[in-house]
């Protein structure tokens, strides 16, 4: 069963039967808002990426993103750009984190949504994050990313090790000026 989140709710990422999670995916999805004009209505293509940051406590030890697609441990994986949203399907972009194999010293990995393309976040709709468990395709939590606003980047959400051998998730939704991730960084910083 879906959790809907709210920004700032965790969720524990073990399943019902008390074992734990070994892969996610964490998958965005969007459209483009249409604009209405003089002649009509007309949308134009937005470029959202989806990025994964991985940390040991505060300190970044890795990326993963459209020109980055797997990390150096290769336990995080991106499954490749969307250049328009809308694609059809429920994610445009996603992000295979394998629990199991993330190495010990990261403790969090965070997810960030950027405007590639610059276009502001109002100009976005039928935004979402969502946690799946990839060995089953269950959806476990969805954090709509709602409101919009003249923000060009999001902090979406991250999973880290809640301290007992698991890991839980923390729907963030916190707004950023960015068109990269590397932007982002210092908007990261409290959420760590």
């Amino acid at each position: 069963m879906s959790v809907n989140l709210a920004k700032g709710q965790r969720v524990s990422l073990q399943k019902s039967s008390g074992e734990s999670l070994t892969v996610v995916r964490m998958g965005l999805g969007w459209k483009a808002a249409p604009k209405r004009g003089l002649f009509g209505s007309r949308t134009r293509q937005i470029d959202l990426d989806a990025s994964a940051l991985l940390y040991a406590e505060r300190t970044p030890s890795d990326v993963v993103f459209f020109q980055h697609l797997v990390s150096n441990d290769g336990s995080v994986r991106h499954t490749g750009d969307n250049l328009v949203g809308g694609a059809g399907s429920e994610d445009d972009e996603s992000i295979l984190v394998d629990l199991a194999q993330v190495p010990a010293h990261i403790t969090q990995v965070v997810f960030t949504v950027s405007s590639y393309t610059g276009q502001s976040f109002a100009e976005v709709q039928q935004a979402h994050c969502r946690l799946v468990d990839e060995s089953t395709d269950q959806e476990l939590a969805r954090y709509e990313l709602t409101g919009g606003g003249p923000h060009t980047g999001q902090i979406m959400a991250k999973v880290y090790r809640d301290g007992e051998g698991g890991w839980g998730m923390q729907a963030i939704g916190a707004p950023a000026k960015a068109r990269t991730f590397q932007d982002m960084l210092p908007a990261i910083e409290p959420y760590l």
